[in-house]
């Protein structure tokens, strides 16, 4: 009699992608938050919405949520070097994420430095840097979109041929996303 297989998802996938998900959709309200839409269009009328009118809350709170997705990216990096490169190659997916993440990081590096007292940037610049972090923002929104009706995950799985002899070259066949 055959063992039967199980379906086992690691950490990594159960927690960290709603994690990751929560962390980009406080991100995008904040972000948002920070340009005065919601009190202009009266969103922070309702219930519960009135500290998205306030700047300085979503601009502390966008920060912290730019802290956190820093340390996810950071984790995700060392645990998949460290564990999973063996199992799973990036998807092509995987690559366009990560260069649009990697964009949304730089533009909003140059975005906290705007911020500091003794840091100026020439108008056109900062225009620039604005409008690009917005743009990469809103492209990461579509390609996720795309990914997820096209059930484009993060990683797939390597060739078993790569891996013979190893103990483990049989357990993961599945897509993680």
């Amino acid at each position: 009699m055959k063992p039967e297989k199980t379906n086992r998802r690691y950490m990594e996938e159960r927690i960290i992608k709603p994690i990751y998900l929560f962390l980009l959709f406080t991100l995008g309200l904040t972000g948002f938050g920070q340009m005065p839409i919601f009190k202009r269009y009266y969103i922070a009328d309702i219930p519960g919405l009135g500290w998205t009118a306030k700047f300085y809350v979503t601009h502390y709170l966008h920060y912290l949520g730019a802290v956190c997705l820093l340390f996810l990216i950071v984790y995700s990096l060392v645990v998949y070097l460290g564990l999973l490169r063996w199992f799973y190659a990036p998807s092509r997916a995987a690559y366009v994420r990560l260069v649009i993440l990697a964009a949304i990081v730089f533009t909003g590096v140059f975005r906290v430095l705007k911020n500091l007292p003794d840091v100026t940037f020439s108008p056109g610049f900062t225009m620039f840097v604005d409008i690009s972090h917005l743009a990469f923002m809103m492209l990461l929104m579509i390609c996720g979109i795309v990914f997820m009706v096209t059930r484009s995950g993060w990683l797939v799985p390597r060739n078993a041929e790569t891996h013979k002899g190893h103990a483990d070259s049989g357990r993961f066949k599945r897509r993680i996303h």
